[in-house]
């Protein structure tokens, strides 16, 4: 199961994945985007696709459809937490987050803690989580507070703030590795890298700057992808859990200073629940 699937990363790993016998499903806003992937899907596999529509930016989208995918499937190999936005200015969700919060980490959270015991009945089974190398950019983190944060913002101070979301990926992939038995399920996250993809696509000018660069060869989303079907499918990684992953030779990587402790880990969890158990279930 991939989110963000339709374009970038995500869609350049389902196809790897469907290469190697996996049966995709995947996690999308878009009918139309939705619709090309089955059908793109369908010259590499005869595998059914599978599409679960959502929007991950809601914390009950995320339960809901995690529920619906759990009921939908005897089991469950791989979750890929892919899906990724970087705003440059503040927006707000309908539940009251701000937007790069829900999509880059409550979302995620929230589906994967709904996916957690179909998962863990399919041992063994993987997490992979996509984080970036812009978590170097936080140089602090308040998990309470940051959690609730929806103050607006420059587009030079979307970079730090993007970078938070994705060191709370890191963080939150290392202290659910403690929870888990890594023998039934493992949980890792890997940095891809920089990569041409429409992840910044509110950025004007972002199509045309995406052209240039495919053309030129730089950004190429299917590198970033590849530390993504490693850890989602080498059996080199089978018994790993709580890694931090380069693009580059699969290097171990740590979590940034301000969320490297398993105490501050601990505390993004907790906060995470605290806020989650404020919220009505759908």
């Amino acid at each position: 199961m991939i989110t963000g699937a339709t374009s970038g990363l995500g869609r350049v790993a389902a196809f790897e994945l469907a290469r190697q016998g996996y049966r995709i499903g995947a996690v999308a806003r878009s009918r139309s985007r939705a619709e090309a992937l089955v059908a793109d899907l369908k010259a590499v596999t005869d595998e059914p696709v599978d599409i679960f529509r959502a929007d991950l930016g809601l914390i009950s989208d995320a339960r809901s459809v995690g529920e619906e995918i759990a009921a939908s499937y005897p089991r469950l190999d791989v979750l890929v937490n892919n899906a990724g936005l970087h705003a440059f200015a503040q927006r707000v969700t309908a539940e009251g987050f701000a937007e790069m919060t829900a999509v880059n980490y409550l979302g995620p959270f929230v589906l994967t803690e709904a996916l957690r015991e179909k998962l863990g009945a399919s041992a063994p089974a993987r997490i992979v989580n996509v984080a970036s190398e812009a978590s170097r950019q936080a140089k602090a983190i308040s998990p309470a507070e940051d959690l609730r944060r929806i103050d607006p913002y420059t587009r030079r101070e979307s970079m730090s703030l993007y970078g938070r979301t994705k060191m709370m990926t890191i963080m939150w992939t290392q202290e659910l590795a403690r929870r888990l038995d890594p023998e039934q399920v493992t949980v890792n996250c890997c940095d891809p890298g920089f990569n041409a993809t429409g992840l910044g696509r509110d950025l004007p000018g972002s199509a045309v700057l995406q052209r240039v660069l495919n053309t030129l060869g730089i950004g190429d989303p299917r590198k970033g992808a590849g530390i993504i079907v490693r850890l989602a499918s080498d059996p080199a990684f089978a018994s790993t859990s709580g890694g931090y992953f380069s693009v580059r030779d699969a290097r171990p990587l740590e979590c940034p200073e301000p969320g490297r402790s398993p105490r501050v880990q601990r505390e993004l969890w907790e906060a995470t629940m605290t806020l989650l158990a404020t919220r009505p279930a759908d």
